[in-house]
């Protein structure tokens, strides 16, 4: 089920839950000004996104509409909008979803290599 992205500062706001924004901010590796900013509607640059997501622990596929093709092949078009204007190509976006998630799924990998999964 894809998220808009705008949904990303609720999210934020429910796992914070009472913690403060700098406890917070430090178990996500950003800045408390940075998440307070993502928490309250700005959207992050891509490297933000990425933390944020591991944290909330949320697949960044869900923010960037990946879609399948039918024909099971294994092309990937990801929608992305990482700005309030857009300022990347269409074949951009879809190369920065693909890498991000390509990030998130190594990372996850090694985190199962490592605790012996």
């Amino acid at each position: 089920m894809t998220l808009p992205i705008e949904d990303l500062g609720r999210l934020i706001a429910r796992k914070r839950g009472a913690r403060g924004i700098r406890a917070a901010a430090a178990e996500a590796e950003v800045s408390p000004a940075t998440l307070s900013r993502v928490e309250n509607g700005h959207l992050p640059d891509l490297a933000t996104f990425a933390k944020i997501c591991r944290w909330l622990e949320v697949d960044p596929a869900r923010f960037l509409g990946v879609e399948r093709k039918q024909d099971n092949e294994a092309g990937v078009r990801a929608v992305a909008h990482f700005r309030k204007t857009s300022t990347v190509s269409p074949e951009t976006a879809t190369s920065l979803g693909a890498l991000i998630i390509a990030a998130q799924r190594a990372r996850r990998a090694r985190a199962e290599l490592e605790s012996g999964s």
